[in-house]
Formats: structure tokens, sequence, C-alpha cells
């Protein structure tokens, strides 16, 4: 018998010190994490609003950059939420939202958009402000568009070998829709690295960035009341779409949350609009001092 157990013993012996070994190594992780206050890799995650029905969805700080733009765009054009929706869902599903420089034959970028079809040259592909707005332009072609099916709408435009493939994109994309075109407050939070060390924000970087998303009009005339400070860029909220449910406050929220989505490309340390404050390591909060509606104020990392 002693022949038999002896191993077996062994066994358990060496399950129980790898075990605790395992254990040793997590606890001494997590008193790292939380001396360093550090908070794991940066994330992004959009909610639905007030806490209704429609959960939430998690992306990458890149994934949520390139929606702020492709939302952007499209609400420049005069497009409702609906177009957006579509939009996003086609990029999640053609690129997972990333400006990639490969695919199926010649695709390339967000909505994986081939030169050899007519859809641009591959530098104007690769810029997502231009391939956005080719996608627009081909589905506001599209009669009814916005009362079809997603997956029908987003298939007139790409012609996909996959058309199904779409629809399983709609609810994440309807829940950034509804961030992004400024609809759900407060919705869109991103958690990133501090905004602080050899890189500080540029303030003509962002305005360039503004300006190449939303148009000219975005920001007031250089040298005006509104013009910005080398390290703040405040940006004067009125409805440029005419629309009837369209306010300035929901243009408000619609920059705030580009805003946030464009901090970690653009070093923008905090966001503030409407009574809140987003910063990369607690998201958005109440604030004592007064921040109404007239602007959206970004304070760039120093």
């Amino acid at each position: 018998m002693p022949r038999t157990t002896t191993p077996t013993r062994h066994r358990r012996l060496f399950r129980v010190a790898a075990a605790f070994a395992v254990l040793t190594a997590l606890a001494g992780y997590l008193a790292v994490q939380y001396v360093t206050g550090h908070q794991g890799p940066p994330r992004c995650t959009v909610r639905a609003a007030d806490g209704g029905e429609g959960g939430s969805y998690g992306l990458s700080p890149e994934m949520a950059a390139n929606a702020a733009t492709i939302s952007a765009v499209g609400t420049t054009r005069g497009l409702p939420e609906r177009a957006v929706t579509i939009a996003l869902a086609t990029a999640l599903q053609e690129s997972s939202l990333r400006n990639i420089d490969h695919g199926d034959r010649d695709s390339l970028g967000l909505f994986q958009q081939r030169p050899s079809q007519g859809w641009g040259t591959p530098e104007q592909i690769m810029d997502p402000v231009y391939s956005a707005g080719e996608f627009y332009k081909h589905l506001a072609e599209v009669p009814g568009y916005s009362r079809l099916p997603l997956t029908e709408a987003a298939q007139r435009v790409q012609k996909s070998a996959f058309p199904q493939a779409y629809a399983k994109h709609e609810p994440d994309a309807a829940l950034l829709a509804a961030a992004l075109t400024g609809r759900a407050p407060a919705s869109l939070t991103c958690s990133l690295p501090p905004a602080s060390g050899d890189l500080p924000g540029d303030a003509a970087e962002v305005r360039a960035d503004l300006v190449r998303s939303f148009g000219k009009d975005v920001l007031p005339a250089a040298g005006s009341a509104g013009a910005s400070a080398a390290t703040t860029v405040s940006v004067p909220v009125r409805s440029q779409v005419p629309a009837a449910d369209d306010t300035d406050s929901r243009h408000g929220w619609e920059l705030a949350h580009w805003a946030v989505a464009r901090a970690g490309a653009l070093r923008i340390a905090e966001v503030s609009y409407d009574g809140r404050v987003w910063r990369p390591d607690t998201g958005w909060r109440s604030q004592d001092k007064e921040s109404g509606t007239a602007s959206v104020r970004m304070r760039l990392a120093q």
C-alpha cells in the first residue's frame, strides 16, 4: 500500500503548492495595481441612456475614436441618427472599427472600400473622414433607407458577399449612435492612462480635427471671444442641423462625446459640459462649479 499511495500524496502536495504560488502571485499583482492606481488596459464603454434597456458595449479607444469621426461626418451632412447607426454597424462588420490597410482583394479602411470599384484612391479611402463621407453619399441614394432593415440598407451600399452579417452589430451600433449624436447624455466614457508626460496636448491639432470632422463652422472665427487658449479648446454649442428634434444641448453632448472618444489620440485630459466633467480616471462626474450649455470645454494634457 505505501508504494501506491506515496506518488498520489506527492501529486496532491504539488497541486496545493502550485495553487498557493498562483494565489500569492495574484495577491501581489493586485497589491501593485492598488498602490500604483493602475486601471488596466485603456477601454471605452457606452451605456444605454438613464439606465434604460439596451445594456452596454465595450470597445477600444481606437474603435471609439473612429466611431466618433463616422458619427460627426454623418450629422454634419444633416443625416439622421438611423444613418449613423447603419454606418457604424457596417464599419463594425467590415473592419471592427479599425482603419486597416488590407482586406479582401484591394479592400481598405473602415468600410473596406475598393479603389478598383471607384471608391477613391487608396490614400483617400484610408482617410476616415473621406471614407465615411463616401459611405453616407451612397447610403443617401438608397430610397427610403431609414425605413429598411439595417442589413438591407447596408447591403445596398456595400454589396457584400455576406449581407446578413451586418444585423448582429445593430444593437451595439445603436448604443454608439445614441451617444455620439448627443441623444444620450454622458453615456460614453473612456478609461485611459493619465494624460501627462512628455507629450502635451496641442490645441491647434484639436481644432484641426474638429474642423475635419464637423466642418469649419464648428469653431468661432479666429480672434473671437470663443477662441481657445493654448491649454484649452472651447467649442460654442449651436445646432448645425436645423431638424426639429435637434437642440443645442444635443449638439453639445455630441461634441463632448466626440472629445471623450478622441481623448487618447488628441491628449485631452478633461471635458466639461452641462454641469458634468469627464476625466480619464473617473469618467463622468457632476461638478460644483457652474458649467452651462453654452460651450464644451476641453482641457489638454500639459
